[in-house]
């Protein structure tokens, strides 16, 4: 199979990327990203060099690009996205251009090049916030954040496609990742790497908001389910089932750094902030998935990564 993953060198494009061909030994990957201040190329520098990857630094809004570095593809990965809430707070711009005018772009070429199967890469923020209970694939969309908004708007274009055109999109809404190569303004790595550094960590308010939390590897697994199993039309909810106020996340930290609540630093509480996100992945579970990281051994080894690659994280800092 030949795949075109967008944004695959951020965060989850790149662990998706780095997954497929350790696992898929035959499947041919081109990666397109604008490389924006997220789209890190140290990412890939273990398959930088690979046979079956091929790298295209292009915005998903060039159609051209997009429509070339898509022939022949059998299937695309949309993980592209401007995702930072604070970001898209202060400035939604670049949320509306890449999130939804992107995507606009990826669907047009898609249909051109008639590709089997087109994935695209969403977030439970989509929901909105949930004091109790879990969200289902067809509830209603209530976005509060520019970000979650402009990605609402994307699924609910992407998912006309299929209606109108039948298009073969499938759509994933998953919780909060981490791990290895995330960008050092997330929340994990922000507070890890503060604490490399002897300083304290910001949390908002009293850190009572309650967050889904999943090993970038597990998504990547669900991804790989779905884009291999999912039924054109669909969405399918991905969690990882460990659930966490951010006081409790904070203080797991600090315990595994050995530090103590006097490197908690409250700050004010983010505009519009959600206090839960919450949802039902049972339709994804019955293709298959279940996530095979626990939340502690996935913080062990993003934590041990980060401290092990002080000169990756700094190297952005510099930036």
């Amino acid at each position: 199979m030949k795949i075109l993953v967008t944004g695959g060198a951020g965060f989850i494009g790149s662990n998706f990327i780095k997954y497929i061909l350790s696992k898929y030994p035959n499947y041919k990957i081109i990666n397109i990203d604008k490389l924006t201040y997220a789209g890190n190329p140290d990412n890939l520098k273990e398959v930088a060099r690979h046979k079956n990857y091929q790298f295209v630094k292009a915005d998903i809004n060039n159609a051209a690009v997009v429509g070339q570095a898509m022939a022949k593809c059998e299937a695309v990965v949309h993980c592209a996205a401007e995702t930072h809430v604070d970001r898209s707070i202060k400035n939604a711009q670049d949320f509306i251009e890449t999130n939804f005018n992107g995507t606009y772009v990826l669907l047009e070429a898609a249909l051109k090049n008639k590709v089997k199967k087109f994935v695209h890469v969403s977030t439970d923020e989509v929901y909105g916030s949930r004091p109790k209970g879990f969200f289902k694939e067809a509830d209603p969309l209530n976005p509060s954040s520019p970000y979650s908004a402009s990605k609402a708007a994307s699924d609910i274009l992407a998912r006309s496609y299929f209606i109108t055109f039948k298009l073969p999109v499938m759509i994933t809404r998953c919780s909060n990742n981490f791990g290895p190569n995330q960008y050092p303004e997330k929340v994990i790595p922000l507070f890890v790497t503060n604490l490399i550094e002897g300083k304290k960590v910001p949390l908002y308010a009293k850190g009572e908001n309650v967050r889904d939390w999943i090993y970038v590897e597990d998504h990547c697994r669900a991804v790989d389910i779905v884009l291999h199993k999912g039924r054109p039309g669909e969405i399918y909810n991905i969690a990882g089932e460990s659930y966490k106020t951010n006081i409790a996340l904070t203080q797991a930290i600090l315990k595994y750094m050995g530090q103590n609540s006097s490197m908690i630093e409250h700050v004010k509480d983010r505009l519009g902030h959600d206090f839960r996100y919450a949802v039902d992945c049972s339709k994804v579970s019955a293709l298959g998935f279940h996530p095979q990281v626990s939340f502690e051994a996935g913080l062990r080894r993003t934590i041990d990564w980060y401290q092990r690659n002080e000169r990756w994280w700094k190297k952005l800092q510099r930036k």
